[in-house]
């Protein structure tokens, strides 16, 4: 394997890997370390990689490996800020997520439902600035505004329990 195939190979999954690593050891200093121990190995066996069919699915099980040994070997030395710092990241990724998956509900609904939410839960109008601006009755804004709430929430609740599934399963 030449260094240009193997840059465009197996170097390429470093961002990945980097990323799984982070998910174990909880620290990006240590997480750095595991990718780079483990680039140094593939490239010291890179003739071996040829052999395999799925690179990637090889390189991010070599991770969970390296992970699993540092963690049983007690290698990794996680400080309380690093397990804050990676609780807050944990955290806002989640929280973006979730923001989207939103964002993502909301523009399925039926139009008059997405602008009444819009118009209420985003740019906090009252309901009778929007009766006013969508030329609808306040009752309507009101029916329509509960009917939009209750599509998405109904969404969150099934996409919570999906990934309770797959935490859990």
């Amino acid at each position: 394997m030449t260094q240009e195939i193997f840059k465009n190979t197996v170097f390429i999954l470093k961002d990945e890997m980097y990323r799984f690593a982070k998910r174990f050891v909880m620290s990006s200093d240590e997480a750095e370390d595991v990718v780079q121990d483990l680039m140094i190995k593939f490239w010291q066996k890179k003739e071996e990689l040829e052999k395999f069919e799925n690179l990637k699915s090889y390189a991010l099980k070599s991770v969970k490996n390296e992970c699993l040994n540092r963690l049983k070997h007690h290698d990794v030395k996680l400080g309380f800020a690093d397990l804050q710092l990676h609780r807050s990241e944990l955290y806002s990724m989640d929280v973006n997520n979730l923001k989207e998956h939103i964002v993502g509900f909301i523009n399925q609904l039926p139009e008059k439902q997405k602008m009444v939410i819009h118009l209420k839960d985003v740019e906090e109008y009252d309901v009778y600035e929007i009766s006013e601006m969508l030329e609808m009755e306040e009752n309507a804004v009101r029916v329509n505004l509960m009917r939009a709430r209750q599509k998405v929430k109904e969404q969150i609740s099934q996409l919570m329990s999906y990934e309770q599934r797959t935490i859990s399963g």
